[in-house]
């Protein structure tokens, strides 16, 4: 008991002892006094909790506030368009998105904001500090209205998109799917637009057979326009071609825009109309064969390596045990047992040799 005892003077820091000299602030409740001057460090660390917090909660509420006006806006729009739209549901503090259904020609939209981390200010310096470095970054809001097409409303399959030039870097970068086409200007369109196709005919058959050239008249006078575009291919690179990909006609914008044009529906319901040339249609055709086969090549080379990794595990595996019952024999054995496997490796290479 004294060898505990005396264990445990040693590790139990000494009282407190206040020195008899303290003339500041001090608080006094019967036997306990409170002394301000002694948790000067503490009274910051509270202090810049406190500010990290009150910058947090004014950020949720700015960002909140900011995509349900921007909801309530459309919502006149989206009421004439769909038969539901569902409430504005969030995913973290920067990311929300609403989802409406029930109209000709469009199975789904898919309206998703993400907003700049406002509820987090070490995210927001990093971004304030990189758009110092990097001039071409400029983080804002965006919303996306993504229309997944009803089967059969675009009669081909096709990528094509409209970028704003400011905006062609970042586009670029975030979609896959775009690396299908070229990055080309057309004379019959806005010079702020940029046009990205497959090939010449896909665009020329857009604005003859669609009301593309009123919604580009409407998007192009809009400071928040980003990019407009339709689709039958993923925006991330996929592992196997789908047996039957859907089709999106994908508008960007940023949430200070002014209200999504009723052109956008009008355009979605003429796709049907396109015609192409047949050369073009087995050249888009031919596109999509060959991303097949490379992605089937792909999961195939990736199926053999797994199968390889399986297979160097079973053999080690099975070095190893041979290994320990190896060693558990007596030193006579184990010399038996090296002197065959030294044979078996010699009639191995004698027989190689033969044969060449």
């Amino acid at each position: 008991m004294n060898a505990l005892t005396q264990a445990l003077t040693h590790i139990t820091p000494p009282p407190f002892v206040a020195p008899s000299e303290y003339d500041g602030l001090e608080y006094r409740w019967r036997f306990i006094a409170f002394r301000p001057a002694y948790f000067e460090k503490e009274a910051y660390l509270l202090l810049a909790l406190g500010g990290f917090i009150l910058v947090s909660i004014i950020g949720i509420s700015y960002n909140k506030r900011k995509a349900s006006s921007w909801i309530a806006k459309q919502a006149p729009l989206l009421a004439s368009q769909f038969s539901t739209t569902s409430p504005l549901t969030w995913d973290g503090y920067s990311d929300a998105f609403t989802f409406s259904t029930g109209r000709r020609v469009v199975s789904a939209l898919h309206t998703t904001f993400a907003l700049r981390p406002r509820h987090d200010p070490f995210q927001a310096l990093f971004q304030l500090g990189r758009g110092l470095v990097d001039v071409q970054y400029a983080p804002k809001d965006v919303v996306e209205l993504d229309l997944t097409l009803a089967e059969g409303a675009v009669p081909n399959d096709f990528v094509w998109a409209v970028v704003n030039k400011r905006e062609l870097r970042v586009v670029k970068d975030d979609r896959w799917d775009l690396t299908f086409t070229k990055t080309t200007d057309n004379p019959a369109l806005p010079s702020n637009i940029s046009v990205m196709s497959e090939f010449a005919d896909v665009t020329e058959a857009l604005l003859k057979s669609t009301s593309l050239p009123v919604l580009l008249k409407e998007l192009s006078s809009m400071d928040g326009f980003r990019s407009l575009s339709v689709t039958d291919q993923p925006r991330v690179r996929p592992d196997a071609v789908a047996s039957s990909p859907k089709k999106h006609v994908i508008l960007s914008l940023y949430v200070s825009s002014s209200a999504v044009p009723a052109t956008l529906f009008s355009f979605v319901d003429t796709l049907s109309k396109i015609t192409m040339r047949p050369e073009t249609k087995n050249k888009l055709r031919k596109s999509r064969e060959d991303l097949e086969k490379t992605l089937k090549q792909e999961a195939e080379r990736e199926e053999k390596e797994k199968k390889e990794e399986v297979n160097e595990d079973k053999r080690a595996e099975k070095r190893r045990k041979e290994e320990e019952r190896i060693g558990k024999l007596s030193a006579t054995e184990q010399q038996k047992y090296l002197d065959r496997e030294r044979k078996r490796n010699l009639r191995k290479s004698q027989g190689r040799t033969v044969r060449k």
